[in-house]
């Protein structure tokens, strides 16, 4: 069994004395693990770093194998974010949400366009946090746990004044179709509808509800382990550069 491929590294442990197992995502193949020999030398080392965009051929004897990678360097992202300590956390952020969510060796070609754009985004502060919600409204999408909102739930599209979103189903809610139920509903920035300018505090409010979805709806779906402690770290230290941020 042979392919060839390119992706991005996720995730690398020392295998014996000299080799390495890495973990990638890839367009064609998903999430994909395997032997690269030689892997903790000195040359091959840097080559794997989180992040890393990767040139791969994978072979096996049998399909279910976990077969053996040979690998060439297509460029690095370390780079971009060891100078800056929020794009590390996010490039770390993004690896460890997708070893917890995706499915080994099931394609996930558009979630695999989103991550590449977003990771050639590692550096630029500015554009970063809105990229990232926007990439993890996308893998809840990708995993099932799209959220609806283009419209009110309860009122259908003549509302225009779009406020909260259930936390069970994940469906927009106007102010008046809330009602006496509004405490019980997330709130809904308008920066997850594409309106306006994103400041960071409004950013920091949007995770807080991605991050209800990853937790209750997507982790509980996975067994209900806990979501990786790198998505944590990232929120917040996101929200330690907000002024007055609770």
């Amino acid at each position: 069994m042979e392919w060839r491929d390119q992706g991005i590294l996720l995730s690398t442990r020392t295998h014996g004395e000299t080799s390495a197992i890495i973990e990638v995502f890839t367009p064609a193949h998903g999430r994909h693990a395997g032997v690269v020999r030689g892997g903790v030398s000195r040359r091959m080392a840097p080559v794997l770093q989180p992040g890393a965009q990767l040139d791969l051929t994978w072979r096996a004897r049998l399909e279910d194998h976990i077969g053996a990678f040979t690998v060439e360097p297509m460029r690095s992202r370390m780079a971009a974010s060891m100078g800056d300590r929020l794009s590390l956390a996010g490039l770390n952020a993004v690896t460890a949400l997708l070893l917890f969510s995706l499915p080994e060796r099931e394609a996930h070609p558009r979630l695999y366009q989103r991550t590449e754009r977003l990771l050639d985004l590692l550096g630029q502060g500015d554009v970063w946090p809105l990229a990232y919600l926007d990439w993890e409204i996308a893998l809840l999408d990708e995993m099932g746990f799209g959220l609806d909102l283009s419209r009110c739930a309860v009122m259908g599209a003549q509302a225009n004044d779009l406020s909260y979103v259930s936390p069970r189903t994940g469906r927009a809610v106007s102010r008046k179709g809330a009602g006496e139920w509004a405490d019980r509903l997330l709130p809904l920035p308008p920066c997850m509808l594409g309106e306006g300018p994103a400041p960071d505090s409004e950013v920091a409010e949007a995770l807080r509800v991605t991050g209800h979805f990853l937790s209750n709806h997507l982790a509980m779906e996975l067994g209900n382990k806990p979501l990786p402690a790198a998505r944590q770290r990232f929120v917040d230290r996101f929200r330690a550069r907000i002024p007055d941020a609770s």
